[in-house]
C-alpha cells in the first residue's frame, strides 16, 4: 500500500476533462481515421467507482462506429461488493461468450479495470483481452485521500446494512477472500492485458496501476477523461483490433 503521505496526486487537474471532450469530438481518432477496425467481437464495458454504465456511453458508440461490438456492464453504480459484482460480471461474459461463440475483451475504468484483472484471472476460458484504465491494480487503495474518504464512507454505509454497497468485511473478511487472492494472483498468459495510467491523473496514483504483465501505455490525461481522450482512444483501437489489422497497426508504429 502506498502511504498516503507519498501520495501527491493533482485533483486539481480533473476538472480538464471538459477540454479533454471537446479535443476528442474534434480528433482524427473520433471519426475513424488511421484507426484499425475490429471484427465484431464482443467488448464489455465496466464503468469505475461510483459511475454507472452511462459514463463509458461516448466510449461504448465509437467502439460500435469502429466494428466493435461494446456490451454494458449493468451498473447504475460501480459500489457493489467485489466479488457479488464479479459474479454478475463473469454471468454477463459467459453469456456474452456463448452469444458470439468466442472469448470476450474487457476494458474497465479504475475500479472497473481492477474487476476485469479478477474476471481474466478466474475465467481465462472466456476472456481474451482486458484493457485497464487509471486501475489501482496493485493497491486499491493508491488514491486520493478524498475519494479514500468516499470510499470509507461507502464501507460504512454497506456494513450499516445498506443493500448494494461494499462493506468493511469486503476487505478483510472471509466472504471476499478468494477475491482478494485473485486481485493479485499471476496473470494468465493466454489472456491479453492493456494498462494505461496517467503521470498526472487526479484520482489513483499512476503507480499502483503498473501491473507488471501487463503492456503499459502512459497517456497525458485526467483520471475521468480517460473515458474520452483522444490518446486513450488510439490505444484502445490497437488494443481490440482485429488480428490482421492489429499486426499492420504495429508494423505502422514500428515503420
Amino acid at each position: 500500500m502506498v502511504p498516503v503521505a507519498r501520495l501527491r496526486i493533482p485533483l486539481w487537474a480533473e476538472g480538464r476533462v471538459i477540454f479533454e471532450h471537446a479535443a476528442l469530438m474534434r480528433s482524427a481518432v473520433w471519426r475513424g481515421e488511421g484507426v484499425p477496425r475490429g471484427d465484431g467481437a464482443p467488448v464489455l464495458l465496466v464503468p469505475g467507482f461510483l459511475a454507472g454504465d452511462p459514463s463509458l456511453r461516448t466510449m461504448a458508440g465509437w467502439l460500435r462506429r469502429m466494428g466493435h461490438r461494446p456490451c454494458r456492464a449493468g451498473m447504475r453504480a460501480n459500489v457493489d461488493c467485489a466479488t457479488r459484482g464479479i459474479e454478475r460480471l463473469e454471468a454477463a461474459v459467459e453469456d456474452l461468450a456463448q452469444r458470439f461463440g468466442r472469448r470476450v475483451a474487457i476494458v474497465g475504468q479504475s475500479r472497473g479495470g481492477s474487476m476485469a484483472r479478477v474476471l481474466a484471472v478466474r475465467r481465462p476460458d472466456l476472456v481474451e483481452r482486458i484493457v485497464t484504465l487509471g486501475s489501482p491494480v496493485l493497491d486499491q487503495l493508491a488514491v486520493h485521500p478524498l475519494v479514500r474518504a468516499q470510499v470509507t464512507a461507502v464501507g460504512l454505509l454497506g456494513t450499516a446494512g445498506v443493500p448494494g454497497l461494499f462493506s468493511r468485511s469486503c476487505g478483510a473478511g472471509a466472504c471476499c477472500a478468494r477475491t482478494r487472492e485473485q486481485a493479485l494472483a499471476g496473470f494468465p498468459s493466454a489472456v491479453g492485458f492493456v494498462a494505461v495510467y496517467s503521470r498526472s491523473d487526479g484520482i489513483v496514483d499512476w503507480r499502483a496501476c503498473l501491473d507488471p504483465a501487463a503492456q503499459l501505455a502512459e497517456v497525458r490525461t485526467s483520471h475521468v477523461g480517460m473515458a474520452v481522450s483522444p490518446a486513450v482512444y488510439r490505444v484502445l483501437a490497437a488494443a481490440l483490433a482485429a488480428p490482421g489489422a492489429q499486426a499492420r497497426a504495429v508494423a505502422a508504429r514500428a515503420a
